[in-house]
């Protein structure tokens, strides 16, 4: 393969990953790592990637403008979504008062809770349903449903949200970027998430790493605001700007 189609093929394969390994791009490419290794050094120069240790990240952050249904979000990065669950439903303590936001991650998080003196609120009716059935103290937002989703958006919920005063929350997002922040696509959603942040003490966003350097169209809070729980961080850079832990997914 000539230069100049590696060059390209590296391009389109963190175009569609975001972020890829030297191994992961030798292996995809048929090139030695040290090739490899020369060939983001200088598209790095020419500012058409940025490169980490141990691999790349694409430079222009994408756009999402659209959601997938919750039945979708489920099957995709399912190891990592777990590991980062696991982690968070560890940082709930019996005497917490917490905010559930709807999404699969927090879903999962169920798997890794017993009930306990904890009192948890949630935007997401998959949630609620789950907490009650394992006997958690539970109370769920009143609003509008939100198609696709499930999760309980409008004015109702923000309303709702203002009586209470968390200890922690756990949020899911489509997209964290340096400028952006953390966004999701639907400003009534966004909305009920930001609202959950100013009222709670800390905040955790849990988001696997294809989450990073994507944008959606409106902006729950910038990086300062949130604790990022992620299977893997693509750009150091991100740790400048938020705490950050870092989980492995289970071999």
């Amino acid at each position: 393969m000539l230069a100049e189609e590696r060059f390209a093929a590296i391009q389109e394969l963190l175009q569609k990953k975001r972020a890829a390994t030297v191994t992961e791009l030798a292996q995809a490419l048929d090139a030695s790592e040290s090739t490899i290794r020369r060939d983001l050094i200088l598209l790095a120069g020419q500012g058409k990637l940025n490169k980490v240790h141990g691999g790349a990240v694409a430079r222009e952050e994408a756009f999402d403008s659209g959601e997938a249904a919750m039945s979708a979000k489920e099957q995709l990065n399912v190891a990592e979504k777990q590991a980062i669950a696991r982690y968070a439903a560890k940082q709930i303590q019996p005497d917490d008062v917490v905010f559930l936001d709807a999404g699969s991650t927090t879903l999962m998080m169920l798997d890794f809770l017993q009930p306990g003196g904890a009192v948890i609120v949630t935007s997401g009716v998959m949630h609620a349903q789950k907490l009650v059935q394992k006997g958690f103290k539970a109370y769920v937002l009143g609003g509008m449903l939100k198609p696709g989703t499930e999760a309980i958006v409008g004015a109702a919920a923000v309303q709702s949200l203002g009586r209470f005063n968390f200890t922690k929350a756990f949020l899911g997002v489509n997209g964290i970027a340096l400028n952006q922040g953390y966004t999701t696509p639907d400003p009534e959603e966004a909305l009920v998430k930001s609202t959950a942040m100013d009222q709670s003490y800390v905040s955790y966003i849990l988001a696997d790493s294809s989450k990073f350097g994507r944008v959606s169209a409106v902006t729950v809070a910038p990086l300062e605001r949130g604790c990022i729980i992620t299977d893997r961080l693509p750009d150091k850079v991100y740790a400048k700007h938020a705490i950050i832990k870092e989980v492995e997914p289970d071999q």
